[in-house]
């Protein structure tokens, strides 16, 4: 057996002068192993090549089982070394690789420049999820400034398609797009502005059973539907999840928008309309018609109050109604409390108190 491990030892330096890599000595060693376990198994038990190597192959078996799981151990091993340096690399390039690359940085440097956002502010736009109810007359403004603003993720949720008395007021669409879905309309025109922002699309109307799943992957919500069932749902997931909800609503000549927000103390949409009005005393913009620039307008002052939101710039209009008046060129604004016996948002104010 000395003369098999003083051969290995032999066969090891010899290899090492030579340059020869580790992996080829090592191999060199096992072609040895292999030999003599070879020989021990063919030989007879009295033969000299046995005497001299060690008589029992149960004894070479164990030590080639040992030498096994040695090997078998270093190479677990380092693969896990492997893989912890290059998770570490990741790490590492991830930390050295800037947030904003030169076009972004070209893009939004009118941002940047303003001290309630600045470079901060503009990461937490880049880092932010918006979710936006509806395609339609508020949400082509809407959509288009958060993307041209640079929210990094903004889902859009809408069953319905682009049609010809749409373009009156829905500037993100085109006449080209009459006929498709308004989410993927508005998806090409947003990534078509600002290939930087990510555009989730939802070809579907929002309901109960989808309302609190798809609201735990956003930060925020602004509605822009023009149907009560609708916002009442918007508003229960949005009490629910614990986040703002700006909603706006538009009439003819007339706009108006909030932020409802009860997890700050301020009011939710039902503490101020508790319940629907009669469709009388509200009818669709195809029925009483509406100013095709108005929902630019009311659309631009809810991505307004998203960004103040993300940014923690300014006041947003938490507590306090905007009324504008186009046809007067008047605006208002009006306070707005929440109420402790509202159904959705009663239980928090009740906290906060």
């Amino acid at each position: 057996m000395l003369l098999v491990f003083g051969l290995c030892a032999v066969l090891w330096g010899i290899g090492s002068l030579m340059g020869a890599p580790r992996s080829a000595r090592a191999m060199m060693i096992g072609i040895l192993y292999v030999g003599v376990l070879a020989m021990h198994i063919v030989l007879p038990d009295a033969h000299p090549l046995r005497l001299a190597t060690g008589e029992s192959p149960a004894l070479w078996l164990l030590i080639g089982g040992f030498a096994l799981m040695i090997f078998s151990y270093r190479q677990v091993i380092t693969r896990l070394r492997t893989r912890a340096q290059a998770v570490e690399k990741q790490s590492d390039d991830a930390l050295d690789r800037p947030l904003f690359n030169d076009s972004e940085l070209n893009r939004y440097a009118r941002h940047m420049v303003l001290r309630e956002i600045g470079g901060p502010g503009q990461k937490r736009m880049k880092e932010a999820k918006v979710l936006v109810i509806g395609a339609g007359g508020l949400g082509s403004p809407i959509l288009q400034y958060l993307a041209a603003s640079g929210v990094g993720t903004i889902g859009v949720i809408d069953d319905d398609v682009v049609e010809n008395a749409n373009l009156q007021r829905q500037v993100i669409h085109r006449d080209a797009s009459i006929g498709t879905a308004k989410v993927f309309s508005a998806q090409a025109e947003m990534t078509a502005q600002n290939p930087y922002v990510e555009v989730r699309p939802y070809n579907r109307r929002l309901t109960a059973d989808i309302a609190d799943a798809l609201f735990e992957d956003y930060d925020l919500v602004l509605d822009g539907t023009d149907n009560f069932d609708t916002r009442y749902l918007v508003n229960e997931t949005a009490v629910k999840a614990g986040i703002p909800l700006i909603s706006g609503a538009l009439s003819q000549w007339e706009g108006q928008l909030s932020v409802f927000d009860p997890a700050y103390g301020a009011p939710c949409y039902r503490c101020v309309f508790d319940s629907a009005p009669a469709p009388e005393l509200a009818p669709s913009c195809a029925e009483a018609g509406v100013l095709g620039p108005l929902p630019g307008v009311i659309g631009t002052m809810m991505a307004v109050e998203a960004i103040k939101l993300i940014t923690d710039a300014g006041t947003p209009l938490r507590g306090q109604m905007l009324i504008y008046d186009a046809l007067y060129g008047e605006s208002r604004t009006i306070a707005i409390k929440p109420r402790s016996d509202c159904p959705s948002c009663g239980s928090l104010q009740a906290k906060a108190s």
